[in-house]
């Protein structure tokens, strides 16, 4: 039996402003169903994703813009009924959040399912929805650099942060999600340099994926961490792990025991 490795208490947003002001780092994965997100939970990772993600490592799809509320929801509740202990974040999916009153229902939605936060994606501009998220008394973290929901206007993925007008645009759009009241944010393929810039700027801790080893955190796709979907592993992500050879194996070796009976 897998012995639970977190401290028994729930982790809150609160709980991530301490960690952050303590100098300790944010350990983040993905979960999209019961199993994972228990097996996550009891191994102590302190913040837990469902993210639109799923849409390619779950779904098969292209890229996230086809998920839906419905999906998300879906797998949010299933991942919800494993968490104990973990701060869970469900992404609001592509055009959920065009105005405020859909952000608001939307965000309500997800709450209800299990969600102590939501995530969505912009700078500046999504801090009046974040602000009207907040009024409602749920979390929001942010999420800037790299924007995988527009990933077709901008024809594939692209390090941010390079020009010293987008270098400035970014900071500003940390401390402007930070000022309308998000308990955190994602960094996405920011230089190394500015993504540490920016988490020493903000008071609410950073999650870097693809940023540089000086953010408050970092958050892996699990997929991408134990090497379960071979068919695309991004240049970031260093680990070797490779599960999807042994799980390969354990099913040819399954066949190979039942054909070798008749």
């Amino acid at each position: 039996m897998i012995q639970s490795a977190h401290s028994g208490h729930k982790i809150s947003a609160a709980t991530l402003s301490q960690w952050k002001a303590e100098g300790r780092k944010l350990p983040t994965l993905t979960a999209y169903d019961y199993p994972t997100a228990r097996l996550l939970d009891e191994a102590g990772v302190p913040l837990l994703l469902v993210g639109d993600s799923l849409g390619m490592v779950v779904l098969g799809f292209k890229d996230t813009t086809q998920v839906t509320m419905d999906h998300i929801e879906h797998h949010l509740r299933a991942a919800a009924r494993g968490v104990t202990h973990a701060f869970l974040v469900a992404d609001l999916p592509f055009e959920s959040y065009e105005t405020d009153a859909q952000a608001i229902a939307n965000a309500r939605r997800l709450a209800d399912a299990g969600a102590d936060a939501v995530k969505l994606e912009g700078g500046s501009d999504m801090a009046p929805r974040v602000q009207a998220i907040r009024a409602q008394g749920i979390e929001v973290v942010g999420h800037i650099g790299m924007l995988p929901q527009h990933i077709r206007e901008e024809g594939g993925y692209r390090i941010k942060g390079r020009l010293e007008a987008e270098r400035a645009r970014l900071l500003g759009d940390a401390r402007a999600l930070e000022a309308a009241g998000a308990c955190a944010l994602v960094m996405e393929l920011v230089v190394p340099d500015l993504a540490a810039e920016i988490s020493r700027a903000v008071g609410i801790p950073t999650i870097g994926i693809g940023s540089g080893d000086a953010c408050d955190g970092q958050i892996l796709v699990t997929t991408d961490l134990l090497g379960t979907f071979p068919w695309f592993k991004p240049k970031f992500v260093k680990s070797n792990h490779n599960l999807a050879a042994a799980m390969s194996a354990i099913v040819q070796e399954y066949m190979a025991g039942v054909q070798g009976k008749h």
